[in-house]
C-alpha cells in the first residue's frame, strides 16, 4: 500500500493528534525534567547496565568539541529538536546535511515504547540528504547546553555525534553542526520493512507519549518550516490511517 491509496485526510498537527489520542498533551520533556536526571532514572529501568554513566557522556562531549571546526556551534535537528529543542540558543536557520538522511531506524524500549512493546524514533542514517534547523549556541553557554543536550540524546550510545557541514537553501555551507547520526552496531539499531515501521508507530507508546505524537509532531514542525519530506509525509499518512482502522 502507498500513500496514493489512501483517502485524503486531515493530518494531525502539534494541537491536534489524531481523533483517538485527543489534543496533543504538553512536552512531557522539558529542560526542567533534563537538569533534574529524572530522564536518566526512567531510562535506567529499562537499560539498566547498559545506560552510560555521567562520565561517559562527559567524555563524548568533550571528545566531540576537541574535533570542533572553526566557527560557530551549531546542532543541527532533524526530529524532536525541530518541535521541542530544550536548550537556549542564539539564532536557528534552515539546514541541509548532504549523506544522511531521517530514518524511523531506533528502536526504543521506554519514552515512546516500553520492553514489552518498544517503539521508534528518528535518527540520521547513512545516504541521501536531510533538511532541518540549526540552531547557534552561544559560547558563554556552550558547555552547559551541549551536556543537556548529551544528557537528552546519549544516555545509551545509540546516537553517535558528528560534524557534519550545514548547506543553506542555496546550497552554501555556512558552518557546521553536530548532528546526532544512527549507531549500526548498537542493538538499538532497527532496519524494518515499511509494513512493521507503520505498526510500530500506530501501536508504541510509553512514559514520554505515543511514537505516532512523535511522528505527527515531528511532521507538522517540518510543515511549520516549510520543508517537505516525502518520507515522513507518507509514514504519517498510512500511520493516521493504521490507528483510524482504514
Amino acid at each position: 500500500m502507498t500513500s496514493d491509496d489512501i483517502p485524503d485526510q486531515k493530518l494531525p498537527g502539534a494541537e491536534e493528534v489524531s481523533e483517538a489520542e485527543g489534543p496533543a498533551r504538553p512536552h512531557v520533556l522539558t529542560r526542567e525534567r533534563l537538569m533534574s536526571n529524572s530522564l536518566d532514572e526512567m531510562v535506567r529501568a529499562a537499560f539498566g547496565c547498559r545506560l552510560l554513566s555521567p562520565e561517559e557522556r562527559a567524555r563524548s562531549l568533550q571528545e566531540t568539541l576537541e574535533r570542533r571546526p572553526s566557527g560557530p556551534v551549531w546542532l543541527f535537528g532533524y526530529g524532536s529538536l525541530i518541535w521541542n529543542p530544550t536548550i537556549h540558543y542564539m539564532e536557528s536557520r534552515f539546514a541541509r546535511v548532504e549523506g544522511w538522511q531521517r530514518a524511523f531506524c531506533l528502536s526504543t524500549p521506554v519514552g515512546r515504547g516500553t520492553p514489552e512493546k518498544p517503539g521508534l524514533v528518528l535518527a540520521l542514517d547513512e545516504g541521501g540528504a536531510c533538511e532541518g534547523i540549526a540552531f547557534r549556541i552561544a559560547e558563554d553557554v556552550l558547555q552547559q547546553e551541549l551536556s543537556l543536550i548529551w544528557r537528552r540524546e546519549m544516555l545509551t550510545g545509540a546516537y553517535i555525534p558528528h560534524w557534519l557541514a550545514l548547506h543553506d537553501a542555496e546550497g552554501h555551507v555556512f558552518g557546521h553542526g553536530i548532528a546526532f547520526t544512527v549507531n549500526r552496531e548498537g542493538p538499538q539499531y532497527a532496519d524494518l520493512e515499511e509494513a512493521e515501521v507503520v505498526h510500530c508507530l500506530a501501536t508504541a507508546s510509553g512514559q514520554l507519549g505515543s511514537a505516532a505524537e512523535y511522528l505527527f509532531q515531528t511532521h507538522e514542525g517540518l510543515r511549520r518550516l516549510s520543508i517537505q519530506d516525502p518520507l515522513i509525509d507518507h509514514l504519517a499518512k498510512l500511520v493516521l490511517a493504521a490507528r483510524n482502522g482504514s
